[in-house]
């Protein structure tokens, strides 16, 4: 038995005024995942969720989910219920009429409400505070109580938009891995919104990533991380140094580069489709790099002048100078007290870097 896609979105657009907000948006998404859409604030991604969701009308294209068109359907018809940042709970409801109000609505049984909620309540671990006002409980807890809401209705998808906003350091950190516990458990899918990266990574079975109303790259995290499709997802997701070099020579997926002053070379592997002789990118991730260690051979070096450190506990983050202004940012784990200072050798094995395409 194949995956199951329960979401497929086709040539989606949407369009306020001048702004064209999604620009053909087409996306598959599959039962039982969690997904991210991730990307600064304006990049489309809350209003392809709530366009999902049926509070917008897309401008053109298709949105079917568990193989439905529901493009013309209302929001309580589409079985996409959603967590809102300021989770929108009822002040002056108790927490199981809270939970309660979508089945009310739909005018179910007295007996199935009380089972249903009682189920969802224990789902998100809230037994026993059935009776409490959303007012009497910690941000984390009524996080819970708009989860349970999402949940109790049974519905193939249901969808977050930056939920965690609200919650200070510590207490995101644990309600996000209490969301993920929750998806897992039950099966459910569910579609996340947020601008945060470490959220997106740590969380995600897939990410999407939205620059200006189109999808740049959707794929695991680690993918998403270590093969950026574009410089744009490289730059947005962590933080890495983007090395310009030029094509020397190509043998299969081997591909001879030149870079910096010296025209030192380094031999990376890439799908890319290549020219010899074309300007590409290279991304190198601070943690893959080394400062005063013996290169081995094929490794990519260069000189840099340790201008500042910055101490970030398990690692020592080193920003250096190297040759023609450019800037170097290197991540140094478990040295001990020892601190690099004056001019430093900077390596890089070529299995850690990786390539990127310059659009054209």
């Amino acid at each position: 038995m194949g995956t199951q896609v329960l979401l497929d979105l086709k040539n989606v657009n949407k369009v306020f005024g001048s702004n064209h907000v999604l620009k053909n948006i087409d996306l598959q998404i599959e039962a039982g995942k969690f997904i991210t859409f991730l990307g600064p604030s304006g990049c489309g991604k809350t209003t392809l969720l709530r366009s999902i969701a049926g509070f917008y009308t897309v401008d053109e294209g298709e949105i079917w989910i568990d193989g439905k068109l529901v493009n013309d359907l209302p929001p309580y018809k589409r079985g996409t219920p959603m967590v809102f940042q300021e989770y929108a709970l009822f002040p002056h409801m108790t927490v199981f009429d809270n939970v309660a109000y979508g089945l009310d609505i739909q005018k179910r049984p007295e007996a199935e409400i009380q089972d249903r909620v009682k189920a969802a309540l224990a789902k998100v671990k809230l037994t026993g505070l059935e009776e409490r006002y959303p007012h009497e409980m910690s941000g984390g807890q009524q996080q819970r109580v708009a989860m349970a809401r999402a949940i109790v209705m049974d519905s193939p998808i249901i969808l977050l938009d930056e939920p965690l906003s609200n919650l200070d350091a510590k207490l995101r950190e644990e309600v996000r891995v209490e969301l993920r516990n929750i998806q897992l458990d039950l099966g459910l899918t569910v579609i996340y919104v947020t601008h945060d990266q470490l959220e997106a990574l740590s969380m995600s079975d897939q990410i999407v990533v939205f620059n200006k109303g189109v999808i740049d790259q959707h794929g695991t995290p680690h993918e998403i991380y270590y093969k950026p499709s574009t410089q744009y997802v490289a730059d947005f997701i962590g933080t890495t140094n983007f090395v310009d070099a030029v094509t020397a020579h190509i043998e299969g997926d081997r591909v001879t580069l030149k870079y910096g002053s010296n025209s030192d070379t380094v031999i990376v592997t890439t799908n890319e489709q290549l020219t010899v002789g074309e300007q590409v990118l290279l991304s190198i991730r601070p943690e893959s790099m080394r400062i005063n260690q013996q290169p081995d051979p094929g490794d990519f070096i260069t000189n840099g002048v340790v201008k500042s450190s910055m101490f970030l506990g398990e690692k020592e983050r080193y920003f250096l100078a190297g040759d023609e202004g450019k800037e170097w940012i290197v991540d140094a784990y478990d040295i001990g007290q020892t601190s690099f200072q004056g001019i430093v050798k900077i390596r890089a094995a070529a299995d850690k870097i990786h390539l990127i395409k310059v659009a054209k």
